[in-house]
Order: C-alpha cells, then structure tokens, then sequence
C-alpha cells in the first residue's frame, strides 16, 4: 500500500514538537550570540593605497599607452614583492613586531583595481592601532626597497591607513552570526522533529493501523473510566431519594 503524506500531517507533526524546535532554535542563536560575543577576538582593520609608475626622465615626461600597458602588467610583480620577506622583515624590524614573515603575510592583502595602477594595501590586526601601523609602515617601507628591488624611483603614498574615532571590528559580526545560528538551528529543529516521528512506530489512531497492516477497522474499543462512571451512577440515583425524603418529612 503506497504511503503519502499529507500537508495537514506535515503541520500536525511540527505543531507536536514544536517545542523542540523552539528550543533547538534558541540554544543554537543563543549559542553563536555567546561565542560572537566573548569567544572570538575582535579584528580590526586598515587600509592604505600606493601608485607606482616606472621612472621617468624628462624627456618622457607624457603618458604613452605602451608604457600604461606595462606597468599595469607589473603590479602582480609590485604585489608579491609588498607580501615577500624582502619587505615585511623589515616592518618587523621597524615595528618591533612579535611575528615571523610568514605570520604577517597572512595579514596582509593586496590587490588592485581593475586596470589600475593603484595598489591596495589592508592589514588585519586584533589591535587597530597597530593594523594602521603596519600597513603605513608596509607602503613606507616599499617605496624605500623598490627602487633598490626593480629600479623603480616613482612610488607615490595616495592614502595613508587613519585609525578613526570609534574604530569597528570587521569581524566576528555577531548578528550576522545569530542570524545564521538562527537559519541554521530552525533547519536541525525541524528535520529532527521529522525524524522523531518518522521512528515513532507506536500506534495512536486507527488510521495508524490501516497503514501499517493494510486492513480496514471493523470496530474500536474505547476506554471506559469505571471510576467515573460509577460517581455519575450514584450521583443520579441518590438526587431523587433526597427530593423524595423531603416531600414525606
């Protein structure tokens, strides 16, 4: 006999666990609200932008597109060189740092713009002082070794990284988190509220007998409160004998 289930059976099993659903759903956001909170460090970060162009004398004091085109093809070149240790062992160097190279590397960011020749430079930190630091110091610092590097004289600092008033952590983000935890626990909380009652192999109804020996009910056996019944008995034969006691008296 082919099973199916119906939409009023699907909403009767979430209304008879939704309590497990409801907690579910709270532990998990209440959980990622906790770690966002009070687990996870803060991070901070900041950003500076650096323009290298390739030396110029004064004869080639205009822009060529020839000369455009090469150095846009450069800046991956310009890119490995900020992150290489050529660069970051001396900001550790000038900032004291307590990190290898490799450690800072992974801090660092840069990219460009798409067909530009400006290079970005983001440093990430748990201090935000020290990430507007180090990523002032990064530019400073390659624009010293570049020409020594690559022979390349022309870098010029467009934006130094500002530490500002009330600086804001770029993560943990902890609503985005509680959202998700949210999402996230209402998803568990209703698929193991199927789950429960797709184990459930008790038998309630007769609708639950059908399915499982596909034979038709003939008759059912309801339950009798003898106890009940017994107090509704007496209750109705002793209301007459009091009227009757009282009309003879």
């Amino acid at each position: 006999m082919e099973e199916t289930i119906s939409l009023k059976e699907l909403f009767l099993t979430l209304k008879k666990r939704l309590s497990l659903i409801i907690i579910i759903t709270a532990i998990a956001t209440a959980t990622s609200g906790i770690v966002s909170y009070f687990v996870l460090t803060p991070i901070y970060q900041s950003s500076t932008q650096i323009l290298v162009n390739q030396s110029k004398n004064d004869q080639q004091a205009a822009y060529n597109v020839g000369e455009v085109q090469t150095n846009l093809q450069l800046i991956n070149t310009y890119n490995v060189i900020i992150k290489s240790p050529a660069i970051l062992d001396k900001v550790i160097e000038k900032e004291n740092l307590e990190i290898s190279a490799g450690a800072l590397n992974g801090l660092v960011t840069v990219g460009s713009e798409q067909n530009s020749q400006v290079v970005n430079i983001t440093v990430q930190n748990e201090d935000p002082q020290k990430a507007a630091a180090i990523a002032n110091s990064i530019a400073t610092t390659f624009k010293e070794e570049i020409s020594t590097i690559m022979n390349v004289d022309n870098v010029s600092i467009l934006t130094q990284a500002q530490l500002g008033e009330n600086p804001s952590p770029i993560k943990p983000q902890p609503a985005l988190n509680m959202v998700i935890a949210l999402v996230v626990g209402l998803m568990a909380g209703v698929g193991l509220a199927f789950l429960l009652e797709y184990l459930d192999n008790t038998i309630k109804n007769e609708q639950d007998i059908e399915n499982q020996l596909g034979l038709p009910v003939l008759g059912a056996i309801t339950t009798i409160n003898m106890e009940g019944e017994m107090k509704e008995q007496n209750s109705k034969t002793t209301l007459p004998r009091t009227r009757g006691e009282s009309v003879g008296s």
